[in-house]
C-alpha cells in the first residue's frame, strides 16, 4: 500500500472502475487500482469528484490537502473507530498527572536517543567529524529528566537538547549549504523547508493511524492541550524526526537529489520547492518510508510505514492498559 501525491496544478481525481483516475483538461496523467493506495495527497489547487470522495471513504483511503508549501488545509477521513472505550481511557491518562509525566519523559528519552544516534552513525561514516563535545552536552541534558516531576521541565531539557542536536545536525552537510539554526513559520532556507515539509507529512500520517485506530489525536501527553492542535500526532513524531525526516534530509542534499536551485522565495511566505524539485521529493520520500530494514537487535524486517503502525498500537495498548509505552528507537 502507498501514498499517492498529486501535484500538477489544475488536475481532477476521479473514479473509474475501482481505479483512481487523475486527468488534466481532460488528458488522463494517472490511472491506479485503489487496491494499492491507502492515502491520497492533494497538493495545491487540484479538485476531486463527489464521487471519487463517496469511493475513496468507503474504501477508507483518507485525502489530505496540503499547501504549495506543504501546510496542511485540511483532511477528509473514513468515518472514525467506534472504540469509544479507548477514547475515555485516554481522556482519563490525560488527567492522570504521573501517567502524564511519565508519557512525557519517555517520549523525549526516545527523541534524544534517536538524536544522538544520528549523530554517532554520521560520525563512524565520516571519521574526520568529532561532536564528542556536543554529544556529552546532551547527555547531561538526558540525565536531567529523572529528576524532573512537570511536562514544562521535561519540554525544558527537549528544547536545550534540539538546540544542541541542530547546532551539530547543520554540520553534517558536505557541499556548500549551510543550515544554522532551525526556522519555521516560515522557513527561510532550503534545510529548513524540507525539514518543515517531512514533518508534516510525518504528522499527517499519524495523524491519519491515531484516527483510524480509535484515539483522540488532540489528546497528548508531551504537547499538552492546545486549540486546534494535533497533540497526540506530534507526540509520536518525535520518534520518528532523526531516524526518518533528518536522515532523509541529510540524504537528499549531501546525495544532490536536491540543491539550492531547486529552491524559490516566495515574498513572505518563506523558501518554496519548484514543481519539479517537489515531483522528485515525493518519489524520493515513497522510496525511503517503504524501504526495508531491520529492528534493532532483532531478526525482525520493518518499513517506516509499518513502524508507524506499530508505534500507534503500542500507544493505545499504553493507554488502555497503563503500560509503560515503547518509544522507536532505530539505532542501539
Amino acid at each position: 500500500m502507498a501514498a499517492i501525491y498529486i501535484t500538477e496544478p489544475g488536475c481532477v481525481v476521479g473514479i473509474s472502475n475501482r481505479q483512481i483516475v487523475v486527468t488534466k483538461n481532460k488528458i488522463k496523467q494517472l490511472q491506479e487500482p485503489l487496491i494499492k493506495i491507502d492515502r491520497l495527497v492533494l497538493i495545491g489547487n487540484i479538485q476531486i469528484t463527489a464521487q471519487a470522495v463517496g469511493v475513496l471513504m468507503e474504501e477508507g483511503i483518507d485525502v489530505s490537502y496540503l499547501s504549495r508549501s506543504g501546510r496542511l488545509r485540511a483532511k477528509l477521513l473514513p468515518v472514525e473507530s467506534k472504540n469509544v472505550f479507548l477514547r475515555v481511557a485516554q481522556y482519563e491518562r490525560y488527567l492522570d498527572d504521573e501517567f502524564q509525566t511519565r508519557m512525557a519523559t519517555i517520549l523525549v528519552e526516545g527523541k534524544i536517543h534517536n538524536a544522538c544516534a544520528l549523530i554517532r552513525r554520521y560520525m563512524h561514516n565520516y571519521p574526520d567529524m568529532n561532536f564528542e563535545s556536543e554529544l556529552q552536552s546532551i547527555a547531561k541534558s538526558l540525565d536531567k529528566l529523572q529528576t524532573f516531576h512537570s511536562v514544562d521541565e521535561i519540554m525544558g531539557v527537549e528544547g536545550i537538547s534540539t538546540a544542541i542536536y541542530f547546532r551539530t545536525f547543520g554540520k553534517m552537510f558536505r557541499g556548500n549549504l549551510t543550515f544554522e539554526k532551525r526556522t519555521r513559520r516560515p522557513p527561510k532556507d532550503p534545510v529548513n523547508a524540507i525539514l518543515s515539509f517531512g514533518y508534516t507529512l510525518l504528522t499527517n500520517e499519524l495523524f491519519s493511524l491515531i484516527t483510524a485506530h480509535g484515539l483522540d489525536p488532540y489528546i497528548g501527553f508531551l504537547h499538552g492541550l492546545s486549540y486546534g492542535r494535533p497533540s497526540l500526532a506530534l507526540d509520536l513524531v518525535e520518534e520518528f524526526r532523526q531516524p526518518f525526516i533528518d536522515r532523509f534530509t541529510l540524504s537528499l542534499f549531501n546525495n544532490d537529489v536536491l540543491t539550492e536551485e531547486d529552491f524559490v522565495p516566495v515574498e513572505n511566505k518563506g523558501i518554496y520547492l519548484t514543481d519539479d524539485a517537489r515531483k522528485r521529493f515525493f518519489e524520493h520520500y515513497e522510496r525511503r518510508i517503504n524501504e526495508s530494514f531491520t529492528l534493532p537487535n532483532t531478526d525482525t524486517e520493518t518499513t517506516f510505514r509499518k513502524q508507524f503502525r506499530t508505534q500507534v498500537v503500542r500507544m493505545a495498548q499504553a493507554i488502555q492498559q497503563k503500560k509503560t509505552y515503547q518509544p522507536f528507537r532505530i539505532y542501539e
